[in-house]
């Protein structure tokens, strides 16, 4: 196993996350197949067959995170590539229409605290959470790469734009969680830039995933392609991109 690239995936028994998970496996990839609930992580595992690990870890629980990192150090002994995929858009349910419950709801006058906070917690923290706790062992592979799955609609300069088709749903919930999110990835490519690891943003398409109640308008497949691609580049890839199938450059 230790000719093998070792992967951890966070939210990856579903959507995007899984998708990527089984493509990676595919590509002989060794997957720690990371879920906040195990049972949930074990099936999906399963599903995907030898290669994929289940891994308990819930990037807003720092005790997870660590016990996760701790039981990488010790079966594996180091972290090739990490995919901070783990996300949410709400903190509730809706079983209504998704777009245009969610632009009444975002408002930056009318948006629930607790629903940003809740949103930010995953999608801000959880992902550089993860990253302190997962770095030791990153520094110990010869070619180690974070990938952060976020989203266009985080990009600041193309929801500036007013006829930016998202232009109008820009809010604190979701949207500016990502262009958080963004700003978080720039401070680790800072930090990084004079070592070996890369670090790479990626915008999957409008996938149709549980993230936004299915509504998206690309399939899990189609929605995967570039974060599978960017996490597959080898060890003369490019750092320091934000892109969007099929590499092609978002503006922050």
């Amino acid at each position: 196993m230790t000719g093998e690239r070792i992967a951890l995936i966070t939210g990856a028994n579903q959507g995007v996350g899984f998708q990527v998970a089984k493509e990676l496996v595919a590509n002989g990839v060794t997957v720690l197949l990371g879920s906040r609930d195990p049972a949930r992580g074990q099936a999906a595992a399963e599903q995907i067959g030898e290669g994929a690990h289940p891994i308990q870890i819930d990037v807003t629980d720092a005790a997870s995170i660590a016990t996760a990192a701790q039981r990488i150090t010790d079966e594996f002994g180091r972290l090739d590539l990490l995919v901070n995929n783990a996300g949410i858009s709400r903190a509730r349910s809706s079983d209504g229409d998704f777009l245009g419950d969610y632009a009444a709801a975002n408002k930056a006058s009318t948006a629930s605290m607790d629903e940003i906070r809740t949103v930010w917690e995953t999608n801000v923290f959880g992902t550089l959470a993860v990253y302190q706790a997962m770095l030791p062992l990153l520094r110990k592979s010869a070619d180690a790469r974070i990938v952060n799955v976020s989203s266009g609609v985080g990009s600041l300069t193309a929801n500036a734009d007013p006829d930016y088709p998202y232009h109008s749903m820009f809010g604190p919930v979701y949207p500016a969680s990502k262009a958080a999110q963004n700003a978080i990835t720039l401070a680790m490519m800072v930090e990084l830039e004079a070592t070996d690891i890369k670090v790479n943003l990626v915008s999957p398409a409008f996938t149709a995933t549980n993230l936004n109640n299915f509504a998206g308008t690309e399939s899990v497949e189609d929605g995967s392609r570039e974060v599978v691609r960017v996490c597959l580049l080898g060890p003369e890839g490019p750092s320091g991109t934000f892109t969007r199938w099929e590499n092609t450059p978002i503006p922050w």
